[in-house]
């Protein structure tokens, strides 16, 4: 219910799913979320698929914990621009969410309740179950060759695993990808502790559901994944922070195709209602 429910705004008009929508793999397709009062946010709305699992959040990888993450956006003036103490204010005039929160939580509305609650929903968004997770365990012909070649493409011939690694198909590291030679206002976890080395870099994300996720970096400056796949082939740009792991290599269209097609079968959004 907080989730969906706009009075979380300043203005009332967008809610924590204006931003993160089912139907977008919880994105927006978007390059930049709009706000409260016609804003425009700092950066591009990730997937809050499997969101519990992650070791930190927001592009920074500054913010521990979901409860801490909740937030950011409400504060955030850019985003919902308002306070808690303001949007308690509205939501403790609503006997049901009173009700709810003596219920479940044996409080009155506050502070912990809504970010509990919104934190305990959002770690019910999981996605495990794509045709890759079947293929790995097991089901016969639920990838077909070119699939399978762009899986062997991403984990042996390119470096894509060394930073897309493990269940989640990210390291959780924060990492510059080369994406600009000059990264102009945003630079990137420097804006939280002011050191020269963390300059334009950013959480690498997870690629579950990325097809859907679209535009892509965290400007949202990049339209496809075949656009993505081009930035990397290119070694990236030219930047003193960006990862040694990255260089140029070359592909042919069918190979870039073969990537594409694995990719597309990261998506799961079955527990999505």
């Amino acid at each position: 219910m907080l989730f969906f429910d706009k009075r979380l705004s300043k203005n009332n008009e967008v809610a924590c799913a204006s931003c993160h929508q089912p139907s977008k793999a919880f994105t927006d397709g978007l390059p930049k979320s709009r706000g409260a009062h016609g804003s425009i946010a700092m950066r591009n709305a990730p997937s809050l698929l499997n969101s519990a699992y992650f070791c930190s959040y927001m592009y920074d990888g500054e913010v521990k914990t979901l409860e801490q993450q909740v937030l950011v956006p409400i504060q955030d003036h850019r985003e919902m621009g308002s306070s808690m103490k303001e949007v308690l204010q509205k939501l403790s005039k609503d006997s049901n969410y009173k009700r709810l929160a003596k219920q479940i939580f044996q409080r009155e509305l506050d502070a912990y309740v809504v970010t509990r609650a919104l934190s305990t929903y959002e770690r019910s968004l999981i996605s495990q179950n794509s045709r890759f997770d079947q293929y790995r365990a097991g089901v016969k012909g639920i990838l077909n060759a070119n699939e399978i070649a762009g899986w062997k493409l991403f984990s042996e011939k390119l470096y894509c695993t060394k930073c897309h690694s493990g269940a989640n198909f990210t390291n959780y590291q924060v990492v510059s990808n080369g994406l600009y030679s000059d990264y102009g206002i945003d630079q990137g976890r420097y804006r939280i502790n002011g050191l020269e080395k963390e300059k334009g870099t950013f959480k690498v994300p997870s690629l579950r559901n990325v097809s859907l996720t679209a535009p892509y970096m965290h400007d949202g400056s990049i339209q496809t994944l075949r656009e993505v796949i081009s930035h990397y082939s290119k070694g990236g740009s030219r930047f003193p922070n960006k990862s040694s792991i990255i260089k140029p290599f070359k592909l042919n269209n069918l190979e870039i195709n073969q990537l594409e097609l694995f990719l597309k079968t990261l998506i799961d959004t079955s527990t999505v209602n």
